[in-house]
């Protein structure tokens, strides 16, 4: 039977969870994968941690050079989290020919292209499953599963943290700031928010995906980015009148105008399978030209869901004698010929405020109608105490570019005041 060595780097929650997960089902993966993974060599500066997982003395490692220079070691698991100290260390495990596996996405959203030339360079693998949506096997699907279809768009709920949080918001009417220190005192949230609620984790993971499923790099840099900060419960009850329910939605297209990349907050109607997925849950909805409609659903993130994801990366690259890289050419940035949207298309749910009076709903209109936009629904909730109205407009589909300039033109005017201004994905 083959053996094969695996070596840790870092005993966090995925860390943690790999080395659980290994140890456990290692007679079962004799028997089922006909391969023997040996846990050989762990690195992590934690005493407690070491401890408390019952790592024999025998298999920790004091430094990286340690780990690379282990000729038992055959794959090297990267669970160290951020950038600097992660990318050295795989860089020197990729130099020396050893497999990396890693649940990085910061890492191998920003510099996949250096990555996987040092991969190339030396004949070793580069696995990332784990880099995207947890327990989700979306990073298989890509590459091996409807590696025949064009993909066309991707729509997914990707972010455990932020799915949280609005469900809760949905379901108690609380605020979004008490919702959030909810979460953070759950472990949901980290202390320092920001990486998930300003959507930097889901633009991260968007960009690696949509890499894979259009054939070319989407850098970062060409994420359109907002985060769920200014969602707010008003906002979610009169979308749940109007039949949508709120998440932070990645979408991804390529249309005949070029690619289309974009995280923000949306509105999605409650029919749509992507509105049933709750609390820390994520789904990710494909669209190929010939299988049709694909959904994907599970747990985005903690220790076993994570964990799983590494160790079907161990598997398949100790159990695969060829070594699979990206099927685009990876580079810093995009190719020249790549053209990317930034004036996309949506229809959008906005509020606003307005005297009410006679003719300030045509004086809207007309203000909509020079910037080609139309409305699809409308509620209008009027206030005797102030002589004040809240009115509430689901647009059809317009160009982004369009809803902001009617939006400039309102506030500028004594016509409106727009409150606030989401996306719907209709």
């Amino acid at each position: 039977m083959k053996k094969v060595g695996i070596a840790i780097l870092g005993l966090g929650v995925v860390g943690g969870g790999t080395y659980r997960i290994l140890t456990k089902n290692r007679e079962f993966y004799q028997r089922t994968q006909e391969v023997d993974l040996v846990v050989e060599s762990v690195l992590e500066p934690d005493a407690a941690k070491l401890k408390a997982l019952g790592v024999a003395p025998e298999e920790i490692a004091s430094n990286i050079a340690e780990v690379v220079c282990n000729p038992d070691v055959n794959i090297i698991v990267e669970c160290i989290g951020g950038t600097e100290v992660a990318r050295e260390y795989v860089l020197a495990a990729l130099n020396v020919g050893k497999t990396v596996v890693t649940s990085n996405k910061e890492l191998y959203c920003k510099y996949s292209h250096e990555l996987e030339r040092a991969a190339k360079r030396q004949n070793a693998g580069l696995y990332y499953e784990a880099s995207c949506v947890g327990g989700v096997p979306i990073i298989r699907t890509l590459l091996d599963g409807v590696q025949s279809n064009r993909i066309e768009s991707m729509m997914g709920i990707i972010n455990g943290t932020t799915n949280y949080i609005l469900t809760k918001m949905s379901e108690s009417g609380a605020a979004y700031e008490d919702v959030l220190k909810e979460a953070q005192a759950l472990g949901y949230a980290e202390a320092d928010p920001d990486v998930d609620v300003e959507g930097y984790d889901a633009a991260y993971k968007l960009s690696i995906l949509a890499s894979l499923a259009f054939h070319t790099k989407v850098p970062f840099t060409k994420v359109f980015r907002e985060g769920i900060t200014g969602i707010s419960p008003e906002d979610i009850e009169n979308g749940k009148s109007l039949g949508y329910r709120m998440k932070l939605l990645a979408i991804g297209k390529q249309t005949h105008e070029g690619i289309e990349v974009r995280v923000h907050p949306a509105f999605v109607r409650k029919d749509h399978p992507l509105a049933s997925v709750g609390g820390s849950f994520n789904a990710i909805f494909l669209s190929g030209d010939s299988v049709g409609d694909v959904m994907l659903y599970g747990k985005g993130a903690g220790e076993f869901p994570t964990g799983s994801a590494i160790v079907s990366d161990i598997i398949y690259a100790a159990t695969h004698s060829e070594n699979k890289y990206s099927p685009f050419k990876n580079t810093a940035t995009a190719d020249k010929g790549v053209r990317f949207v930034s004036d996309f298309r949506s229809a959008y749910y906005m509020r606003l405020t307005v005297t009410d009076r006679t003719g300030v709903l045509s004086k809207i209109a007309a203000v909509f109608g020079k910037n080609n936009i139309s409305i699809l629904e409308m509620i209008q909730r009027g206030c005797e105490e102030d002589e004040k109205a809240t009115i509430v407009i689901v647009t059809h589909e317009t160009h982004e570019a369009a809803i902001r300039n009617a939006v400039s033109k309102l506030n500028a005017s004594d016509i409106a005041k727009v409150e606030s201004i989401l996306r719907v994905a209709l």
